[in-house]
């Protein structure tokens, strides 16, 4: 090969080797153009930690696997460490669907415009606090609510600080009472974080006594984990709405036209004649789930402006 033929091929090699380097990088491909498995999008699922971790993990892992099956999408189950956690994640979009409380559900709704309340269970409309007490604390089962006046000057604990049938109602019944939370011993009750801890702490000693939410109650004493000759009931509250569904405003541009009551429809249709389906609704203490009707939940909203949870 003649000199300048082998300098002009030299010459285009190297051109092609500095191209990637000169030209612009690519834009990224549309998601629409991707294979499937890269542009599935994740439905992130949380749940306010209101029970001990082992039994939120178990729970929320079959109602990832359960909506994964019944969408199409992959669903991830993403623990948060309390309350406050469940609404900030809500806040940031950080979690798409999460299980709240009646106040963390309406903190989270107010924080997050659009959100929309999908299901509840069938016995969160008419939802109950019960008090508890040690049994050798000297305090008696309690007739109507006027008798809440016997706790004052007890050892008294609530559950986490933002929870609704641990904290948010239990201290509303007993304002109606006349009770104030400078009236328990030391001058302020305590927060044991969870209704599991305060049904332990209530049976160790630790305190007098405590309100829990009746389901986590129940449940307790079918396990053995509340012992009836230790810790007693002594009271139940009126019925108040608990527990919802809240769902991201954005989860039909997210996941498609209708997604939002495709989701619904499939938690509303777990029934305790499916085997996975009856082991959900056995951890969530119920038969079933139903649509939600979000004027309830105003009662909710109006205690935690009363009492400073919601501003």
């Amino acid at each position: 090969m003649p000199t300048r033929e082998r300098w002009t091929a030299a010459f285009a090699g190297l051109c092609l080797a500095l191209l990637p380097a000169v030209l612009p990088p690519l834009p990224p491909v549309p998601a629409s153009l991707l294979p499937a498995a890269e542009a599935q999008q994740v439905l992130r699922i949380g749940a306010i930690p209101d029970q001990n971790p082992e039994k939120l993990n178990r729970l929320y892992g079959l109602v990832a696997d359960e909506l994964s099956q019944q969408l199409g999408v992959k669903v991830s189950y993403v623990p948060v460490t309390d309350y406050a956690a469940a609404v900030s994640a809500f806040r940031t979009g950080s979690l798409d669907l999460v299980w709240f409380g009646g106040l963390t559900g309406v903190q989270a709704s107010l924080q997050k415009p659009g959100a929309q309340m999908l299901a509840q269970r069938d016995i969160d409309a008419q939802f109950y606090t019960v008090f508890i007490a040690n049994a050798r604390s000297g305090i008696k089962p309690i007739q109507n609510q006027k008798g809440l006046v016997a706790l004052k000057g007890k050892r008294f604990t609530f559950g986490s600080e933002s929870s609704t049938s641990g904290r948010l109602m239990p201290q509303y019944f007993l304002a109606q009472a006349g009770v104030k939370l400078a009236d328990f011993a030391g001058g302020a009750p305590g927060f044991s974080g969870s209704h599991d801890a305060t049904i332990a702490l209530v049976q160790s000693g630790t305190y007098d006594a405590g309100a829990v939410n009746e389901q986590v109650w129940k449940s307790n004493l079918r396990s053995g984990k509340a012992n009836r000759s230790k810790v007693v009931q002594i009271w139940r509250t009126p019925s108040y709405p608990d527990y919802l569904w809240l769902g991201q405003p954005n989860l039909d541009q997210r996941f498609g036209k209708g997604f939002s009551a495709k989701l619904r429809q499939s938690i509303i249709s777990w029934r305790p004649t499916d085997p996975e389906q009856k082991q959900i609704l056995s951890l969530f203490g119920a038969q079933q789930f139903t649509t939600v009707k979000p004027g309830e939940y105003k009662q909710i909203e109006q205690v935690g402006r009363q009492i400073g949870k919601i501003r």
